[in-house]
């Protein structure tokens, strides 16, 4: 699980990045890396200048998380550790930088475990949402200057699920002043807890803000559902558009049932329905691969990690580029042959529409990668070593 999420930091200045500003205008990157010689040993936070070459390591350096499983997000010019608590509450862990560029901890706070993050205006939504049991989802609202919960609502997910079934949310995306959660619809009962038998519809709720009171949801059935467990599958561009991506993964019994193609779909600026006349078939454009996970440049064009064998919905993954305005694929050229491992969950987009870095792991280390939109063209930088790359981040001081 350590390997999951999407996009948690981008540069000063750009829509949704929570930057803040720091005093001198100074500028520190912040990479999360597991020791690779231990087990249960919960990441390191080191602190660079340089992402683009050179080396660092976990060996007496850094920050130790306290507890595995930790996810991260960036929100005004600050840095949020969360811990996920495996049904337990997890703590909330919140850094900045201080005048000499030295990460701190400002606050450390109780929560309970939650699978979603996002930011919305100045705060920081989180879910947690119960696969089986209890059928109501928990939705906190965390000031990100203040680093404690400023509010929280309850959803029934049965009774927004209407088909028997539980709404299990996925991600969460602000578009505008409403909260867009789109939604799996699963079983909620063992044997088969993630099982559905609706694999080929996918869901929307669209929630008011701040008070996080449904407002309705949107439907479409030419796709399975949006993002998936620990994964963003909803986007808003610059034009106001929501692009949502389907990996077409519902199972029933452990096996993949959807007939519908992975793809990209749309819902207009302020419309209240998917986009009849959108469809992105990114099987067709790929020669039969999945959608597996996505990061934003921005102007359109995304960075998806794509399953690496045709017709799967796991395993390892391949990084291509996609024009979502232009409908256009091209594979990313300069990545590991065989990636155990990457930064998924926590990518740095460095806000210029054309880079993103990644942290990459194979056999050979772990590295963070710069993605070009541009070119399709990946390029290695600094080595972590003797840790895996879970996180790239940055702040300013």
């Amino acid at each position: 699980m350590g390997t999951l999420w999407t996009a948690c930091s981008k540069d000063e200045g750009q829509p949704g990045n929570g930057g803040e500003g720091g005093g001198q205008g100074k500028t520190k990157y912040i990479i999360a890396s597991t020791p690779v010689a231990s087990t249960g040993v919960a990441d390191y936070l080191l602190t660079t200048d340089n992402i683009t070459q050179g080396a660092i390591s976990t060996q007496g350096n850094g920050k130790e998380q306290d507890g595995t499983y930790r996810y991260y997000i960036t929100h005004r010019n600050r840095f949020f550790s969360l811990l996920y608590g495996q049904g337990n509450p997890g703590a909330v862990t919140t850094y900045n930088l201080n005048a000499g560029g030295e990460l701190i901890k400002v606050s450390d706070f109780q929560s309970e475990t939650v699978q979603v993050h996002t930011t919305m205006n100045d705060d920081i939504v989180t879910m947690k949402v119960p696969r089986s049991g209890n059928e109501n989802a928990l939705v906190f609202r965390i000031d990100a200057q203040k680093s404690q919960i400023a509010g929280e609502a309850q959803v029934n997910i049965v009774h927004l699920a209407g088909n028997g079934e539980r709404a299990h949310f996925t991600w969460a995306t602000q578009a505008g002043n409403k909260l867009f959660a789109p939604y799996m619809s699963i079983k909620g009962a063992a044997p088969d807890v993630f099982g559905t038998s609706f694999p080929d519809s996918c869901w929307v709720a669209v929630f008011s803000y701040p008070d996080l009171k449904l407002e309705r949801v949107i439907r479409d059935n030419r796709t399975s559902y949006l993002g998936a467990y620990f994964t963003s599958g909803l986007v808003q561009t610059e034009s106001g558009d929501l692009y949502g991506f389907s990996g077409s993964s519902a199972t029933s019994n452990g096996t993949p049932t959807s007939t519908k193609p992975s793809a990209v779909v749309r819902i207009k600026k302020d419309a209240t329905e998917f986009d009849k006349n959108y469809l992105f078939n990114l099987e067709t454009a790929s020669g039969g691969h999945r959608f597996a996970n996505q990061t934003y440049f921005g102007n359109g064009k995304f960075l998806l990690e794509m399953y690496a064998e045709k017709g799967k919905t796991s395993g390892k993954v391949k990084f291509a580029v996609v024009d979502v305005t232009a409908q256009t694929f091209a594979w990313v050229t300069g990545t590991p042959a065989d990636i155990t491992s990457t930064s998924r969950l926590c990518n740095l987009v460095a806000g210029d529409d054309k880079t993103i870095y990644a942290g990459l792991t194979d056999a050979g280390g772990s590295y963070v990668y710069s993605f070009d939109a541009t070119t399709a063209k990946a390029t290695r930088g600094l080595k972590v070593e003797g840790g895996k790359i879970t996180g790239i981040a940055k702040l300013t001081y």
